[in-house]
């Protein structure tokens, strides 16, 4: 199926409180590491269901496990105990119906941005007629029309972002793990990137676990927004948001609820900050 195929079978987000369509979930799940200073836990009784085609933004102080889960979630580490299921599967391996995306974009600085996008598409063995097809309607998504033939280097960093995006959709990933991708951007293309993501994401009914720091980012972007502890992180509130599925966000400032929410998570997250001082 290509995207265009899929963006248009998408079927609208079932309501939250639908029973049955848990997508991702951990069940009492920790997670102990091994350093040169020796053992910790990263996270520690975390209970979580995500469900299919909603956004969760996931939000704490540093070091508390954010990124963590979405490691176990790609299948890149086991848990220590509990267990992380996909679509009613444990994870025992790789996931393969995940995507995910960091702070870094990765680019390779000697392919243009065509043929950045068709990375994942060239390993998965498409023909290069096929791949020219799908990674031009990516393109055309992302916004990154006219630009096919530069390299990472004649990009600015929101332009990087949008190539970046448009080669983690490039197989179709069921769900999008997103690890800060957006964190060195300036505040008006950190927006910008945040209305095509929220946009692309219904569009193609994709589930996205989004890691953040940036308290309206978490607000802005979450169906439901998880506060974190301080490590070992758990879950200290998992909070529904109250803006609707088809905010906007270039005017959600405008909105009380909002500032309500940004204000109520900045309450939680300033004894964390304190501590540490």
């Amino acid at each position: 199926m290509t995207v265009t195929q899929a963006a248009q079978a998408a079927t609208p987000i079932r309501p939250l409180d639908a029973v049955g369509w848990q997508l991702v979930e951990f069940s009492g799940v920790a997670k102990d590491f091994t350093t040169p200073e020796g053992p910790f836990r990263a996270v520690q009784d975390v209970n979580l269901e995500v469900r299919r085609g909603e956004v969760v933004t996931l939000v704490g102080p540093s070091g508390c496990g954010k990124s963590t889960l979405l490691n176990m979630t790609a299948g890149l580490f086991v848990p220590t105990a509990g267990k992380v299921s996909y679509d009613g599967r444990e994870i025992r391996q790789i996931n393969t119906k995940t995507g995910y995306m960091t702070q870094n974009d990765h680019l390779l600085p000697w392919r243009n941005v065509l043929d950045n996008i068709a990375v994942p598409l060239e390993i998965a063995g498409l023909s290069r007629s096929d791949i020219r097809a799908r990674v031009q309607v990516l393109i055309d998504m992302v916004g990154l029309t006219g630009f096919e033939q530069s390299f990472p280097t004649q990009l600015s960093g929101g332009m990087r972002k949008r190539a970046a995006l448009a080669r983690l959709l490039a197989y179709d990933p069921e769900t999008l793990l997103l690890d800060e991708p957006f964190a060195a951007l300036d505040a008006q293309m950190r927006l910008k990137m945040q209305v095509e993501l929220l946009s692309i994401s219904r569009k193609l009914n994709k589930t996205v676990l989004f890691v953040t720091h940036d308290l309206d980012e978490a607000v802005g972007l979450g169906d439901r927004i998880a506060v974190f502890s301080p490590r070992p992180g758990t879950i200290r509130r998992l909070i529904t948001s109250p803006l609707g599925h088809d905010r906007d966000l270039l005017r959600l400032r405008h909105e009380p609820a909002y500032a309500s929410l940004c204000a109520e998570l900045w309450d939680m997250i300033v004894p964390s900050i304190e501590s540490h001082q």
